[in-house]
């Protein structure tokens, strides 16, 4: 598991770094300091899990960097910490994209299992979050649809092409767990309990299979 932490205090990151350690003990931090960094990390690491991005970073704020995150890797999830808490803020970052909102303040076993809900393809945000929810509406009034990621929709062209988590892992530069969570993801999508399941409910539904790499097999 890779994740990238982008915050300009030393300490912060320091702490973060051993933090997360809670999801593995293997696990590899990449840190930045400024944003400009942290985008040259993300394209020199293809197969980053997760970004933990502070708001108020020296050169560009939380909704500026998570913009440009969305732009060049929209398949990549950032979740933005602040200093406080502040609901409008988390439902216009949410709103943006922002796979998650947490508070420095916060307690660490709560971060770790928001992480891992995210890194799990999950919505982190309760069920019952009134004022999270009116902020995070369309203009018309309407709460979007959820929706698979970019980089989900890839993993769920490969399985309709056949292909085992092994090829998807190894032609998407993403870790077996990392694959694993994709997949879990998309099955939650149709609302289904197996891969084939998934398959047929995605051609129901248009999607197609990624065209075969050379020397491909299908494998299920």
């Amino acid at each position: 598991m890779k994740i990238l932490v982008v915050d300009d205090h030393d300490l912060v990151r320091a702490g973060l770094r051993q933090v997360l350690k809670g999801l593995d003990e293997q696990i590899e931090v990449l840190e930045a300091s400024v944003c400009a960094r942290a985008f040259e990390l993300a394209d020199q690491h293809p197969d980053l899990d997760l970004v933990l991005m502070d708001y108020m970073m020296p050169d560009l704020n939380g909704m500026l960097g998570l913009e440009a995150f969305g732009k060049s890797h929209p398949e990549l999830p950032v979740v933005i910490l602040t200093g406080s808490v502040d609901s409008q803020l988390e439902a216009r970052l949410l709103a943006r994209g922002a796979a998650g909102y947490l508070s420095k303040g916060g307690n660490s076993q709560d971060m770790l299992r928001m992480l891992r809900q995210v890194l799990a393809g999950e919505d982190p945000r309760p069920r019952a979050s009134p004022a999270v929810t009116a902020q995070a509406m369309e203009p018309n009034g309407v709460t979007p649809a959820p929706h698979l990621t970019q980089r989900q929709e890839q993993v769920l062209a490969m399985l309709l092409a056949g292909a085992s988590n092994k090829r998807i892992s190894g032609e998407l530069f993403i870790s077996d767990e990392t694959t694993r969570n994709h997949v879990s993801a998309i099955l939650r999508f149709f609302n289904v309990e197996s891969r084939i399941q998934a398959v047929l409910a995605a051609g129901r539904l248009g999607y197609t299979a990624a065209p075969p790499s050379p020397g491909s097999a299908s494998s299920f």
